[in-house]
């Protein structure tokens, strides 16, 4: 009984720490990336509604579905651990490998925006420049043909 007491504390323990570490991948992505605030709301609540799974899923699968004090304060005392001693340490690893990452992933994007920075001056540019003038050549004829008919020479004289 006690052994059994011992081994579902350890394991939700160890779920303390695994929400831990799921609530500090939401604060890298934080730090990571701008989000706007419904974002982060919906963040929040995809944290919660995992957590709760988290839980509920070792609450039915170890201890029959007997929900006991000593769970909640073997949570409480694996995200206190894992806040203490490792948190800083797993926060700060991955920012770096995630600012690393997006550096390479500019790197790569960077000959891609040239092309399209190429094509725009060469192929979109000149479509734009020409598809204007004929716009303005256009107007241009028709006041020179509207001043044609208006004018004195054109009037048939009844």
């Amino acid at each position: 009984m006690v052994a059994n007491q011992a081994n579902l504390f350890l394991i939700f323990t160890i779920n303390g720490i695994v929400i831990g570490i799921l609530f500090d991948i939401f604060r890298i992505l934080r730090k990571s990336f701008k989000t706007s605030d419904i974002v982060t709301y919906m963040q929040d609540i995809l944290f919660w509604i995992l957590t709760g799974f988290i839980l509920l899923y070792s609450i039915f699968t170890f201890s029959n579905g007997e929900v006991r004090f000593y769970m909640f304060l073997g949570v409480f005392l694996g995200c206190l651990i894992y806040m203490i001693l490792f948190s800083k340490y797993f926060i700060n690893i991955n920012v770096k490998i995630i600012k690393i990452i997006k550096k390479i992933i500019s790197i790569i994007l960077m000959p891609i925006k040239l092309l399209i920075k190429f094509i725009k001056k060469i192929i979109i540019r000149p479509i734009n420049f020409i598809t204007i003038n004929i716009g303005k050549f256009k107007i241009k004829s028709q006041n020179k043909l509207k001043n044609v008919l208006k004018s004195p020479k054109n009037k048939v004289h009844s």
